[in-house]
């Protein structure tokens, strides 16, 4: 339970308990030295009581003096002192009352009243009733060693008794306000000693959701010196986390760059074969132009060829460009890629499927789906056999978009596996050949909030499936 508590709560929490243990052995110790001082100074007071008494009952004890010991007792109340004697009582050697200070609640000749005799066990001693608010008091009087009688005494100690209680609560409000003043103490000095690690906390959840940014000079400046290194280690971790991020960009785009460098030369097979034809087709219309129906072929022949090399470069120009809207994916964007794609698996020699189920527009942005499909194409097609097949499909049903590539090559490596498919906190490889696209592409699919599996083919070989869930555009208005 303690330990749930911030530590700014906790350390003020302990102070309390500890200060309450305190107060509580403090108070303890305070009333019973207190008690016991009093009691000495009841003690005190009733034995100079008695003792006077005793000395000036002695002959009327022995004659039973009835009067003479109302005498005795009158004056002796009078000249009490700091002694409140509430009751006094003088009894023969059999506890049979001679005479008392209130006769008409204790008459001559009964016995002591129980109430006196109970608690007074040891003579000379005075039993306290904090409950009556008196102290009880038994003197033997004696006359040449032998007992010829008893004073018993009840004292008033109700003023003794009411300083206990006000030095009971001074020590309670004392010990309450001390213990409040020193909890406010330690939580002041927590919270002021925990404003660095929570300004540090704050700069590292922030950089979990978000860039990554270092703390200004001058707030640095105005920590304790204590936790300077802290911060300037945070400011140096970030340094570096921005330009590895920077790096990464860079490597990215370097690595997009490269993908067109890789489809550059089967684009300019598919161009300069047309170009060989268009140059034929010019020179007949040089020497046979003025024949009709060579011009009309020959003319035919030029158009198509030039619809074909408007159509390579219309793929590219629409699969590179930087958009700034983010169109839906729509089944034409499918088609373009696999007229990019073919190229690319002639020259290495590779048989491609390509099947395109796609009826309509998608609500998902075609740029990243065009650059996922592509990067995972063309991997397929570098890792398929010269002779072999590889086989993509995209198919979409009414809550996602499913993309699945296959080749027959020897497998991925578990270490492309777990670019591919790994937690999105996984830095960009640097170097190349390290899997650049492969985590391009991881990085896509979860901006889209897809998900990505990888198995072994039926015939050899590995199988992606890429799931992409469909989302209206104003969800994906903010992807880049």
């Amino acid at each position: 339970m303690l330990r749930r508590l911030p530590l700014t709560a906790r350390v003020p929490l302990i102070v309390t308990l500890f200060m309450v243990a305190v107060s509580v052995f403090t108070s303890e110790r305070v009333l019973t030295r207190l008690a016991e001082t009093q009691e000495r100074h009841i003690q005190a007071l009733a034995d100079a009581y008695v003792d006077g008494l005793a000395l000036a009952l002695v002959d009327s004890i022995i004659r039973e003096d009835v009067w003479q010991v109302f005498d005795v007792l009158d004056r002796s109340r009078e000249k009490s002192g700091d002694i409140r004697p509430t009751e006094t009582i003088v009894a023969g050697p059999d506890d049979f009352v001679i005479a008392s200070s209130k006769p008409l609640d204790i008459p001559s000749h009964v016995l002591v009243p129980a109430r006196y005799v109970a608690p007074l066990r040891e003579n000379g001693r005075i039993a306290v009733d904090e409950n009556e608010k008196k102290a009880y008091l038994r003197r033997d009087v004696r006359y040449e060693s032998l007992r010829i009688g008893s004073i018993y005494a009840a004292l008033d100690i109700a003023p003794l008794l009411a300083e206990r209680r006000s030095v009971l609560w001074v020590l309670l409000l004392t010990n309450a306000l001390l213990t409040i003043a020193l909890a406010g103490a330690a939580w002041f000095i927590m919270r002021r000693m925990m404003r660095p690690i929570t300004l540090l906390t704050g700069y590292l959840e922030r950089s979990h959701t978000g860039a990554v940014t270092s703390i200004p000079d001058e707030i640095v400046a105005q920590v304790p010196r204590d936790h300077r290194p802290a911060f300037g280690a945070y400011n140096r971790l970030a340094s570096a986390v921005s330009d590895r991020e920077a790096l990464s960009a860079r490597l990215a785009e370097e690595e997009r760059l490269a993908s067109l460098g890789r489809l550059a030369s089967g684009m300019a097979h598919e161009i300069n074969n047309p170009l060989g034809g268009l140059f034929n087709a010019i020179d007949t219309l040089k020497r046979h132009g003025a024949d009709r129906h060579t011009r009309n072929v020959t003319l035919d022949l030029v158009d198509r060829g030039l619809k074909g090399i408007r159509d390579v470069v219309r793929v590219a120009l629409v699969t590179y460009r930087a958009e700034r809207d983010q169109r839906h994916l729509s089944r034409s964007d499918i088609d373009d890629l696999k007229r990019l794609v073919a190229p690319e698996a002639s020259r290495l020699g590779v048989l491609l499927e390509w099947q395109n189920e796609l009826t309509d527009t998608v609500g998902i942005p075609a740029t990243i789906v065009r650059q996922i499909l592509l990067n995972l194409a063309l991997n397929a097609c570098q890792a398929t056999p010269r002779g072999s097949c590889a086989a993509i499909s995209i198919a979409e049903t009414l809550v996602s978009v499913v993309i699945r590539v296959e080749d027959r090559g020897p497998g991925m490596p578990a270490s492309a596996i777990a670019m591919l498919i790994g937690g999105g906190d996984r830095p960009a490889p640097i170097g190349q050949g390290t899997g650049l696209g492969l985590w391009m592409t991881n990085r896509l699919v979860r901006e889209l909030g897809g998900s990505i599996s990888v198995a072994a083919g039926a015939e050899g070989g590995t199988v992606v499936t890429v799931t992409l869930p469909r989302r209206k555009e104003r969800e994906f208005a903010h992807v880049a």
